[in-house]
């Protein structure tokens, strides 16, 4: 099925942030870790020549993708920017800043048995993340609606984006399970690009 036109030009960019500067393995989901500022350079570039014009962007708390916000911001000031807490990845609790390896596959077993309900590091659950990427893509729809907005972007993470794939191929209720969960994401400083359903 074709969508109709209206439906075509409704587009949610999901923008991931460039690398950040952490140790190779290491949990570091809401862990405030900065990345690499002449990637992200060179990533706000590239996005703002293929964003068009009057494009709403919302953007991660966290430093790696504030940065890049700020970045595209100086390079097209014409773009409204809104910080969006929601937007953050997924906060692991007492894991963030160690090693996975040291985490321990027990816990980690404990986890993917649970997968949706379990809070990893006592942090936060899939299912409650869902929830508010659910709550920023109802934003998302109001902005195109409410003042015409055709295009989002949210400069954003990868979990946020397997999350946004989840939502729309199977809604808020269904609760994935490990070996259900989206795999791919954008890579560090690139983009998707989806209907805004």
């Amino acid at each position: 099925m074709t969508p109709s036109p209206a439906a075509a030009s409704s587009r949610l960019w999901l923008v991931r942030h460039a690398a950040p500067l952490v140790a190779p393995g290491t949990c570091y989901g809401a862990l405030d870790v900065p990345a690499d500022a002449q990637t992200t350079r060179a990533a706000a570039e590239r996005l703002s020549t293929a964003l068009p014009p009057e494009a709403r962007v919302a953007h991660s708390t966290l430093q790696r993708c504030e940065l890049l916000a700020h970045d595209l911001q100086a390079l097209r000031p014409d773009l409204t920017f809104t910080p969006d807490a929601r937007l953050r990845e997924m906060d692991f609790g007492r894991w963030e800043g160690q090693p996975w390896d040291a985490i321990g596959k027990s816990a980690i077993d404990i986890w993917v048995a649970g997968f949706s309900t379990h809070a990893p590091g006592g942090g936060e659950s899939l299912a409650h993340m869902l929830h508010r990427v659910a709550a920023a893509l109802q934003t998302a729809r109001e902005w195109r609606n409410d003042q015409g907005t055709m295009d989002v972007v949210w400069i954003t993470h990868a979990g946020v984006a397997r999350c946004v794939a989840w939502l729309q191929e199977r809604g808020e209720s269904a609760l994935p399970r490990s070996e259900d969960w989206p795999v791919a994401a954008p890579g560090w400083g690139e983009w998707e690009i989806r209907e805004l359903a």
